[in-house]
């Protein structure tokens, strides 16, 4: 865990912190089980990951898997995106909370048979994601 953000998560943080956007409660540098996330909306179940270049390979696919089993939704943004199209970021971001209004589906009473895989919403601005199982 960092005590020190980089100029990058300190922009976005400027514009996440209290409740600045749809109301929602972030938090940053939180611990969920073995990583840390840069910033999380627990009420949301939303994880907001800041990428450098050393970023996008196999270790941030299973990581963004181990996340997805436990319920939380990953979307990734590069750096310069977040500092070069802050309010683009903020909209892919402000579009993730809506998604969370509606009530997620109930599980399948057939203990899992047919199971689909949860894969994070592709947005305009959001990295590319590890493959999905075929989604568009």
């Amino acid at each position: 865990m960092r005590l020190i953000m980089t100029d990058t998560e300190r922009k976005l943080w400027n514009a996440l912190r209290n409740r600045q956007l749809h109301h929602a409660k972030f938090r940053r540098q939180v611990p969920i089980g073995p990583y840390v996330a840069d910033f999380l909306s627990r009420e949301h179940n939303l994880v907001i990951e800041v990428d450098g270049s050393q970023h996008g390979g196999p270790r941030d696919a299973l990581r963004d898997k181990r996340l997805a089993e436990l319920g939380f939704r990953t979307p990734r943004f590069w750096n310069i995106d977040v500092l070069t199209n802050l309010e683009g970021v903020l909209e892919a971001i402000f579009h993730a909370l809506e998604e969370t209004k509606t009530p997620s589906p109930r599980p399948s009473p057939h203990g899992g048979e047919g199971e689909e895989k949860h894969c994070p919403k592709n947005f305009s601005l959001s990295r590319e994601r590890a493959d999905c199982g075929g989604l568009p």
